[in-house]
């Protein structure tokens, strides 16, 4: 599979999600998509990102922008996250890594010493046409949410 390249179409995908309903990117056509993929739910960093990102909910919805979460976990955990958390957005999941490996997001990391196969923190911004206009790798959580929001204003 060929890596996403910016000003380039992001290839429909449908996956599971919170809600009880599959999400599409073709689905979404129309708006501008905020899709972000943290390392697992409920883990300190991935919750700050969360909540960062629904605290700025309203404004990107203004922007004309649906957010999207992902993970490996499994739709239940979603759920589960979602609802503790009071999330607005849609929660997707990828346990079996198929939309992760389309974003490219899977990365050797090494915690604790020993070498293992994990969510890079990525988030990717992409137009209402399907198009990438923007990603961000090896995300630091804190400011991160506010900038892809300053992104998207400057873009939108």
């Amino acid at each position: 599979m060929s890596e996403l390249q910016i000003d380039q179409p992001v290839p429909d995908f449908q996956t599971a999600a919170t809600g009880g309903s599959d999400v599409s990117l073709s689905g979404l056509r129309g708006q501008w998509v905020v899709l972000f993929f943290y390392p697992r739910a409920n883990t300190p960093g991935c919750t700050l990102e969360g909540q960062d990102f629904r605290d700025l909910h309203n404004e990107f919805h203004q922007q004309g922008a649906v957010i999207l979460g992902a993970s490996r976990d499994k739709v239940r955990t979603q759920e589960n996250f979602k609802a503790k958390h009071e999330f607005p957005y849609t929660l997707l999941a990828d346990p079996e890594e198929s939309l992760c490996e389309q974003f490219g997001v899977m990365k050797d990391k090494n915690m604790y010493g020993k070498k293992v196969r994990g969510i890079e923190r990525s988030t990717f911004l992409i137009d209402p046409d399907g198009v990438l206009r923007k990603e961000w790798r090896k995300v630091q959580v804190k400011g991160h949410a506010q900038e892809v929001l300053e992104t998207l204003k400057s873009l939108a």
